[in-house]
């Protein structure tokens, strides 16, 4: 297991790419954000996400409530993450 987390911890600061860290906005949003509520959160059925913009403006309005201070890196993996796992938008 710590191999594992090591593993990954090191493939989130070798990242350069903007957006392009599946893993890493998954590991910040399970460090960060599921604190506070589960991803059945995303699942509801009346969601005020109804595109990309949306989703990054809900991101960026929540982001300052955890303790972390977010890159725009950050947040656009989390972003990503989200709309891989639960929204499935286009850009």
């Amino acid at each position: 297991m710590r191999s594992t987390a090591s593993a990954l911890l090191l493939a989130i600061a070798t990242t350069t790419a903007w957006g392009q860290e599946p893993a890493r906005g998954e590991l910040l949003y399970a460090t960060h954000c599921a604190t506070c509520h589960s991803e059945r959160l995303h699942e509801r059925e009346k969601s005020k996400i109804r595109s990309l913009a949306d989703l990054r403006d809900e991101v960026a309005r929540w982001a300052p409530q955890t303790r972390h201070r977010f890159t725009l890196d950050e947040r656009e993996d989390v972003v990503q993450h989200l709309n891989r796992t639960h929204y499935k938008l286009r850009n």
